[in-house]
């Protein structure tokens, strides 16, 4: 018998990444490595690997919320991570779920509005974006859109950091939570994320880019490893800070596999310091 505390609890809703570099599998790494218990609802089952991706066989909204019911009326859940939920069907189905299962009651939400691959596959039916904002947004916690997403979001280019924070302190406004707008895919000499709230600006984290064609899974790990933080009891900014930090870590560790966008290398990276 062990009186060791029991590792947080972390529900995934999130597509498979066949190539195990995003989506679920790298959410369960992520989780794993971070000391928690991954759980999943798998959305879509893609093909795809370091060149793009192939093929998305979606689910029904019925079936994912199945798989949410089953995890959290019996284990429980201490945060929640979403990622790729590819249509308005299955969006308004976890948003139902999540509004109505006492089980998701007070449990963290991160949010990873997952709409276009690193590839440019879409990978999020365009007609699902507003539902993604009226159903979903309002529940979550935490929502970390790439530059991207927040254009799409915003309706504008958003081609400075000061554009950029409006519009990430406009959506946290909007739907009363936390916004993390992500710099990765600007042309900066460094990888800027702004964390914003409801009331405004709150803080901004800044490190030197990585050159590397080695970052499948970047967004899905980073949210996973902020939820994952989230249900240890981490304030949000920690969870964020320690968050980058793992993915900064996996991404220099990185297995060198595939010739195209490759994955990144969660298996390295042993502890973080806090």
């Amino acid at each position: 018998m062990t009186n060791a505390k029991p590792p947080p609890r972390i529900l995934s809703i999130a597509g498979s990444d066949s190539g195990g570099g995003a989506g679920i599998q790298a959410d369960i790494k992520t989780i794993a490595m971070l000391g928690g218990y991954a759980m999943t609802a798998i959305t879509a089952i893609t093909a795809q690997n370091s060149r793009g991706v192939q093929g998305v066989t979606p689910l029904t909204g019925d079936f994912v919320m199945e798989q949410v019911d089953s995890c959290l009326t019996d284990f429980g859940a201490d945060a929640i991570k979403i990622g790729m939920l590819h249509d308005a069907g299955i969006i308004g189905a976890v948003a139902e779920g999540l509004a109505t299962l006492p089980e998701a009651q007070g449990v963290p939400i991160v949010l990873d509005p997952v709409m276009v691959a690193t590839s440019g596959a879409r990978l999020l039916q365009e007609d699902a974006v507003e539902t993604m904002r009226t159903a979903l947004f309002p529940l979550a916690t935490l929502i970390t859109p790439n530059l991207p997403e927040l254009q799409i979001l915003a309706g504008r280019t958003l081609p400075d950091t000061g554009e950029i924070t409006e519009a990430a302190i406009a959506l946290a406004s909007a739907h009363g939570c936390y916004v993390l707008a992500k710099g990765g895919h600007t042309d900066d000499a460094r990888v800027i994320d702004i964390l914003c709230g409801p009331e405004g600006f709150l803080m901004q984290f800044d490190d030197a880019r990585i050159d590397t064609p080695h970052t499948h899974g970047t967004g899905c790990t980073l949210s996973a490893a902020i939820a994952t933080l989230m249900g240890h009891g981490q304030r949000i900014d920690h969870a964020v800070r320690l968050a980058r930090q793992f993915t900064r870590a996996a991404i220099l560790n990185a297995p060198g596999f595939g010739d195209g966008n490759g994955p990144m290398g969660h298996h390295a990276v042993r502890r973080l310091e806090d």
